[in-house]
């Protein structure tokens, strides 16, 4: 009997194991932090998102922890609509769109599909070695674990990667990012939006459970110590010109609920299959956030690679076809993110009242065609 195991316990390491287990493929997954819990806030699925879980079959048990949200809107500092998608005209075509939920909710639905004895924590993997048809694993606590086939999901840093593809290092976008999940203090909102400014960007999510998720993103150096010593008071005052309600929203945060980082991606990388090790999810391609691929781009990976399994003699044929699949793909998406996420961060007031007022007069065919783009999948 063949091993296989998964490196990593997010969004693409769990939604992989649950995508072998519906092939008949019980495999071992392994993540490094003590507890598997998310890094994070809140997230929206796009409607590929949702079809890959629902061809795993566990789709109704997300969709119930979430919350569907009828429209997402790009405003202006003055809250002057630039471009809105409407969710369910968008839904008649793609399937569910513009989903919202936490986190946390979606790994519990996750974990809820796994056997706990799949599951092992506490396993930070610091270097594979290949032997023959065999790979080992070493782990930081001085441990190693042998497998016929390695499914590396341990995200935007892994070592695995650079030591297979040595160079293959993050980058930094240009702007840094602020989130917190809080309360709905009463705020009456409905769809998703997203503010662009000259002073940076805001979101506004509505969450499952009278909960809002926000963000904000400004542009500065990397790693700035001003950034990450930067708290609520500091976030008011940046955005303080922002339309209602996102003063509000400010006031009623706490500011231990904040979650910051840098805003960084992986350029993209050549293959994702090195015989019987294939990556996936952010290992293999992480992105910016926007264009609400992160999650959405790792659980179609889960899904095809299970098709791929499915579908081949051995597991190699198959990373390599799973490889012909995915690379094209997920170059798209990270290159199209990074561009648009560039356009957004502008800061001069002029080419931001330029940029406000082009994106205004795109017809909608371009738009359709570059939903479509997003949207539609091989499954």
């Amino acid at each position: 009997m063949k091993h296989y195991t998964i490196l990593g316990g997010g969004i693409a390491g769990l939604t992989a194991a649950i995508a072998l287990r519906r092939i008949g493929i019980r495999a071992q997954v392994f993540e490094a932090a003590p507890v598997i819990r998310p890094v994070g806030a809140g997230l929206a699925l796009a409607a590929n998102a949702i079809k890959g879980y629902v061809k795993l079959g566990i789709a109704e048990k997300i969709i119930s922890r979430g919350r569907l949200l009828p429209t997402f809107s790009i405003l202006d500092a003055r809250g002057r609509r630039i471009t809105q998608a409407d969710a369910a005209a968008i839904g008649r075509k793609y399937g569910l769109h513009n989903f919202a939920i936490n986190r946390p909710d979606l790994h519990e639905a996750l974990l809820a599909e796994l056997d706990p004895e799949q599951l092992h924590t506490n396993k930070a993997a610091l270097r594979v070695e290949q032997s023959g048809d065999k790979t080992t694993l070493f782990f930081k606590d001085g441990s190693t674990h042998e497998t016929d086939f390695l499914i590396v999901a341990d995200g935007i840093h892994s070592p695995i990667r650079r030591q297979l593809l040595p160079g293959s290092e993050p980058r930094y976008a240009g702007y840094t990012c602020w989130r917190a999940v809080i309360d709905n203090p009463g705020l009456p909102l409905s769809g998703a939006t997203e503010t662009w400014g000259a002073e940076g960007r805001f979101g506004i999510v509505p969450l499952a459970g009278n909960k809002i998720y926000w963000f904000a993103c400004v542009n500065a150096p990397q790693n700035d110590p001003a950034m990450r010593a930067a708290g609520v008071p500091d976030l008011e005052r940046i955005f303080q010109k922002f339309h209602d309600p996102v003063p509000a929203i400010l006031r009623h945060t706490p500011g231990d609920s904040l979650v910051w980082n840098d805003i960084i991606d992986l350029k993209p990388i050549s293959c994702f299959a090195f015989g019987n090790i294939v990556l996936i999810g952010d290992a293999a391609h992480a992105t910016t956030p926007n264009l609400g691929q992160g999650a959405c781009q790792a659980i179609e990976d889960a899904v095809v690679l299970a098709d791929e399994l499915a579908a081949h003699d051995t597991p190699e044929a198959a990373f390599a076809a799973f490889e012909c699949r995915r690379l094209k793909r997920a170059h798209f998406i990270v290159n199209n993110s990074w561009q648009l996420g560039k356009v957004a961060q502008w800061s001069n007031p002029l080419l931001v009242s330029v940029r406000n007022a082009l994106f205004r007069m795109i017809p909608e065919s371009v738009n359709e065609r570059q939903l479509k783009t997003v949207l539609e999948v091989d499954f």
